[in-house]
């Protein structure tokens, strides 16, 4: 049986994008066939979340070769969403003369995979913060499509 969810999803609107693609790429740097974030639903400081998404394509660089005649997104790139959504927060939560800092992965924990994510689908990727200093931070991650949980995991990062 899958974990409880890390946000109550009814409370989220999935009509409106706080923040979409352009104010990510502010903070993020990943591009092209690395930019693993299509907008943010909500984020919030206070409560410690964030909730955004990833529209899976027909026309990705992975689709011809995993898996022919099948094609499902890599387990890997649904953690780099989480681990994008994670750095996100975390940049966004530092004072401005900080904006410049990168982030890296730290490391990933905890991961499990639970169901599949095809093209045509959109992946919503939730991220809790569980601890959050200047050279660390630690996510809850889980991403979810119709409904069923197809990963959850645990994301490190750490300004490089």
């Amino acid at each position: 049986m899958p974990p409880q969810l890390l946000v109550d999803l009814s409370k989220i609107d999935f009509n409106k994008i706080q923040i979409p693609k352009e104010k990510i790429h502010l903070l993020n740097p990943q591009r092209f066939e690395m930019d693993q974030l299509d907008g943010i639903f909500r984020i919030d400081f206070e409560e410690k979340f964030l909730v955004g998404y990833r529209d899976i394509r027909a026309d990705e660089f992975w689709v011809k070769g995993h898996i022919p005649g099948r094609p499902l997104f890599p387990g890997i790139l649904m953690i780099e969403c989480a681990a994008q959504l994670s750095s996100y927060y975390f940049k966004a939560s530092l004072p401005p003369e900080q904006e410049n800092v990168f982030v890296g992965f730290g490391g990933v924990t905890d991961v499990k995979f639970r169901g599949t994510v095809n093209p045509g689908d959109r992946l919503i990727i939730m991220g809790k913060c569980v601890d959050i200093r200047s050279r660390r931070a630690v996510f809850a991650t889980q991403g979810i499509v119709k409904d069923q949980m197809v990963f959850e995991g645990t994301i490190i990062g750490m300004p490089v």
